[in-house]
């Protein structure tokens, strides 16, 4: 024991070492890199994302500049190649505190195929994203009504004017960088502001691109046309001088989100919680108190108690095994399994391990958490399911592993192929698709085995009451309480504690911006945690008031009632955020979506199950019956 205590000690040090008070973006594990005056720094590409098609394609998709040499593609983790990044070198070049004006960097013809390519990316609005010391680029606008500065990821690849299209061909690098030491210098800002050059305006001079960098001239410039003869590709280099620390660079990425309205749905999540909370004080303290103890007071009154409360009616079956059990430890499992990953996934992005520098790290944490915890998910399902005194725990563990896996990787691998026809960078390579086949069967399949076999060999959980032979008659119900009013009426209170930040995430998502409150999203779970548990000890407390037993599913589909409104909202952000208008974005947003409503149905299911089942183990158990 003293050994344990003092690694806890050990573990707890090391994290208050790491956490810095400042306000500044600090990422434990992400060190600063050091450039000395002159020396290069590499610039990226990678990819160009529209919020239209929603279908991320590589940087040399389109005929841009390649490097002399060759081109290199930075070896990826798995969260970034399920994001569809496909980061490689560009020839653009960059040295640090170095300003450079106008330098050509290539001269093109592009064929019919090519133009008619790029004019189909312009179209739909795709914007390159550019990387410099692991920085991703924004365009500086000013809000035409506020006059306040605001940034955007990336900058356009082109514009239509006038039945024309336009390439932004050249680009003004705007580097902030700050200085450590006398001769050491870091990355601390990255702009673009991007411009379209025609090739004659580059070219006028004596030499190219002194005819664009003579200030001289104050006129506007003829843009390139993509379907030109020829196009010139050129950039600028300005460095600044910046008293921006190091650990604050991402700060212009990250102050998209206005913490006032994250306050304002904490604040409103609580009052939900408060009003659940005075229900189920009336339910404890006033009705179950006082039934529990006249109950056990003795003979006397008992008619009239039995005859005002029927929850002690079916003391003999409230216990008895729920349709379908190895169907429901299934499901159970599963959702343990997601609630574990999500609990950490987000403890830990809270500390700021996980923060956007990291690319691809928080959904390479999210699945290697998710397959670790197997062994939990099959011990719980094992467990449950030798309670209902199930005899195919093996089958049961089987789907247990495989029932919401399977589903994910089937539309997955299926929507992979409408990602592929588009040639699109989403689509996942094969290789990785077989990785994660390989990762499910060889990892997560006999850790769920191994659980399972542990939670077979232990006694099945012992219950307060006995279960009678004959099951009892479940007399007609109110036509509130069944199962589809049920459901939905209880769903209303756990998406109302959600609802604002979930905006946030769609917004992430489908409009390519960088999600970091995790502070707030953390807060955020735990109130969905409480607000399920309330909402399904209520429901289901007045169902078996109704003298109906059965409330094994019951438990659980009044708290998933909630990812019915998800669904909802998902539609509703479709039509009023989002200008998708064709089919394979419109498929892809919608399959994903519903993915993401079976996941949050199976969360919030469990932990209203879990909920209900200690209420009632806790009431039944507190029951002096013969």
């Amino acid at each position: 024991m003293p050994t344990l205590i003092k690694m806890l000690c050990f573990v707890l040090v090391t994290l208050i070492s790491q956490y810095s008070p400042s306000y500044g973006f600090y990422v434990p594990g992400v060190a600063p890199v050091e450039f000395k005056i002159g020396e290069p720094i590499e610039v990226r590409a990678v990819k160009m994302t529209s919020v239209i098609t929603q279908l991320p394609y590589e940087y040399y998709s389109l005929p841009f500049c390649k490097p002399k040499n060759r081109t290199i593609y930075k070896s990826e983790n798995l969260g970034e190649v399920l994001r569809g990044d496909r980061i490689v070198n560009t020839p653009y070049d960059l040295r640090m505190a170095k300003n450079f004006k106008c330098n050509s960097l290539c001269e093109q013809a592009w064929d019919t195929s090519q133009q008619t390519e790029v004019i189909n990316k312009i179209q739909h609005e795709y914007s390159v994203h550019l990387l410099v010391d692991n920085l991703p680029c924004a365009t500086r606008i000013i809000n035409p009504d506020t006059q306040q500065i605001q940034y955007e990821h990336g900058y356009k690849l082109g514009y239509m004017d006038d039945n024309k299209y336009y390439i932004n061909n050249h680009l003004n690098f705007i580097l902030l960088y700050h200085t450590y030491n006398e001769e050491s210098y870091r990355v601390v800002g990255f702009e673009v502001q991007a411009e379209s050059i025609s090739y004659k305006e580059l070219t006028d001079g004596t030499e190219k691109g002194s005819g664009v960098c003579n200030k001289e001239k104050n006129r506007k410039l003829e843009a390139q046309s993509v379907t030109a003869d020829k196009i010139m590709f050129s950039y600028s280099v300005e460095w600044r001088q910046s008293d921006i620390p190091w650990a604050s660079r991402w700060d212009i990425y990250l102050s998209m989100s206005d913490t006032h309205i994250h306050w304002f749905s904490i604040v409103n999540s609580i009052l939900v919680i408060f009003f659940l909370s005075g229900i189920l004080t009336l339910i404890m303290i006033r009705t179950l108190r006082r039934d529990i103890a006249r109950y056990n007071a003795g003979d006397e009154g008992i008619d009239e108690v039995l005859e005002e409360s029927g929850w002690k009616l079916v003391h003999g079956d409230v216990f008895r095994p729920p349709r379908y059990p190895r169907l429901f430890v299934s499901i159970i499992g599963s959702g343990v399994q997601i609630f574990l990953m999500t609990l950490v996934t987000l403890f830990v992005a809270m500390l700021g391990m996980l923060s956007p520098s990291s690319r691809g790290a928080l959904t390479t944490f999210a699945i290697t958490c998710y397959v670790l915890f197997g062994v939990l998910a099959g011990y719980v399902s094992a467990r449950l399911y030798t309670t209902f005194k199930g005899r195919e725990w093996k089958k049961a563990a089987f789907e247990t592993a495989m029932l919401y896996p399977s589903v994910v990787f089937a539309t997955c691998f299926l929507l992979n192929f409408f990602i592929w026809g588009k040639h699109s960078s989403g689509a996942v390579p094969f290789s990785t698709m077989l990785s994660l086949l390989l990762l499910l069967l060889c990892v997560s399949l006999p850790l769920v085995f191994l659980g399972a076999y542990f939670g077979h060999r232990k006694h099945p959980i012992q219950l307060p009451v006995r279960t009678n032979q004959i099951p009892r008659q479940v007399p007609e119900q109110l036509w509130y309480m069944s199962p589809l009013v049920s459901t939905l009426t209880a769903g209303v209170l756990p998406f109302g504690a959600v609802f604002i930040e979930l905006f946030f995430i769609f917004t992430a998502i489908w409009q390519n911006q960088f999600y970091y409150l995790f502070g707030f999203l953390f807060l955020v779970f735990i109130i969905l945690v409480i607000s399920c548990s309330q909402i399904s000890i209520v429901m289901v407390y007045f169902q078996l008031c109704g003298e109906d037993y059965h409330w094994w599913w019951r438990s659980f589909l009044v708290s998933g009632g909630s990812a019915a409104y998800v669904f909802l909202y998902s539609i509703f952000y479709f039509f009023t955020k989002l200008e998708i208008s064709e089919f394979t974005p419109t498929l892809l947003y919608f399959c994903y979506s519903i993915l993401m409503v079976i996941t949050f149905w199976l969360l919030t299911g469990t932990i209203g199950f879990f909920a209900a089942y200690f209420f009632i183990r806790k009431i039944y158990g507190a029951v002096k019956i013969d």
